[in-house]
């Protein structure tokens, strides 16, 4: 299934990861007002997938960030 959305957050915005149940960790994107929760893959290896995702989110976020914040300078 395909899924496209474009956003901005607002002046609020955050993220956090959440345990939905002990077993079902989720990364919540509050984006003033909408929120996007990002759970586990229904496969196996499913934690992987998302782990990998998360760290190459980090990644490519402390990169935007860093040119924001040189534009910003």
């Amino acid at each position: 299934m395909g899924f496209n959305v474009t956003c901005s957050p607002g002046k609020q915005a955050t993220a956090g990861m959440v345990l939905v149940t002990p077993e079902l960790p989720a990364l919540i994107l509050y984006l003033d007002p909408v929120n996007l929760a990002i759970q586990l893959p229904p496969f196996p290896d499913g934690s992987l997938v998302l782990a990998r995702f998360c760290r190459e989110l980090s990644r490519e976020a402390a990169r935007l960030a860093d040119v924001l914040d040189r534009g910003a300078e």
